[in-house]
């Protein structure tokens, strides 16, 4: 599937009937051969987005995979970075392709820091939460940032409902609602739980200050206005 180097439909469906957890640990040796990998088009505009409000001091990766994130993080950050995930497999890829970074095996709804960072980034992640676990995942990233420490991350806007993409991913979603329902353990992957104005709701909520700015670079739909917004939750 996707490349020479990516995962076979066998395994992808393996790795689907599997937890989250075994599944990213069965998968991460052909992680970056696939587009579930962030793409660079999506760290360079962040990066752009960020560099204006930096530099920053120590950076942290939440839901750090392979570490794709490392790649905008190092040249942001003056001090250390590290990256958290609570994959196995994708850890060990990601030491590997960035040996200099600190890598942390955690839950990231319970994370194991208090005021260090001043940066925390996330890239493609929130999918793997139910609305229900953002407040813990977002509580606990405030509590890593020092006072006023930014957390970033793209977030895209709503498919309209006339693009074939919009089905397929409602198509997605439905597929995993029944999945989960009778396969256990669960594999937590939703497309449609992530809106902006709850996931903003839930960072209020957590003590942030939210603003969001236009990644343009990533294109603009029918109407204009841009396909993905930069959210700056600021702790303040």
């Amino acid at each position: 599937m996707f490349s020479p180097q990516g995962p076979s439909l066998r395994e992808l469906t393996v790795q689907a009937l599997s937890s989250v957890e075994r599944g990213y640990d069965l998968l991460a040796p052909k992680f970056d051969h696939t587009p579930f990998r962030t793409s660079d088009s999506v760290l360079d505009a962040t990066a752009d987005a960020l560099r204006p409000l930096g530099p920053f001091g120590q950076g942290l990766d939440v839901c750090c995979g392979t570490g794709a994130g490392m790649r905008i993080l190092k040249p942001l950050c003056q001090g250390r970075t590290t990256g958290v995930d609570f994959s196995t497999g994708m850890l060990a890829q990601a030491r590997r392709a960035h040996p200099d970074a600190e890598w942390v095996q955690a839950d990231v709804r319970a994370l194991p820091f208090a005021e260090t960072f001043d940066l925390a980034v996330s890239f493609g992640a929130l999918g793997h939460f139910l609305p229900a676990e953002r407040p813990s995942l977002f509580a606990g990233v405030y509590r890593a940032l020092r006072p006023d420490g930014l957390f970033a991350f793209p977030i895209g806007a709503p498919l309209p409902i006339t693009s074939r993409w919009y089905w397929a991913l409602l198509g997605f979603d439905l597929a995993m609602q029944v999945r989960n329902a009778v396969w256990r353990p669960p594999f937590v992957m939703y497309y449609g739980t992530c809106r902006l104005q709850a996931v903003r709701n839930d960072l209020t909520a957590a003590g942030f200050t939210v603003t969001t700015v236009p990644l343009t670079a990533l294109g603009r739909r029918e109407d204009g206005s841009p396909r993905c917004r930069l959210v700056l939750a600021r702790r303040t």
